[in-house]
């Protein structure tokens, strides 16, 4: 079992589809709802690796629209945490 919390791999997850451009900029990535769907996880679970994500300045999210990747994220942001 790994001692990386859950939502953390997920948000890590969607870091790499960032960084790889599967997610670009300005265009959203996918609902807590479908998060939660597509990998098996609790909607919270979803939930906190959003707030994980906006918290490394890879998201901002507008009320009503949605979660949206930034134009240009920090460079160190990036980086993926490391899983054991």
């Amino acid at each position: 079992m790994s001692a990386t919390p859950l939502y953390v791999q997920l948000a890590d997850m969607v870091a790499r589809k960032i960084k790889s451009g599967e997610l670009a900029p300005d265009r959203p990535i996918p609902s807590e709802n479908h998060l939660a769907d597509e990998y098996g996880v609790a909607r919270l679970t979803a939930r906190r690796a959003a707030q994980e994500l906006r918290e490394r300045g890879l998201i901002v999210t507008v009320r009503g629209k949605g979660s949206f990747v930034v134009k240009q994220p920090p460079a160190e942001s990036l980086g993926i945490q490391p899983t054991t």
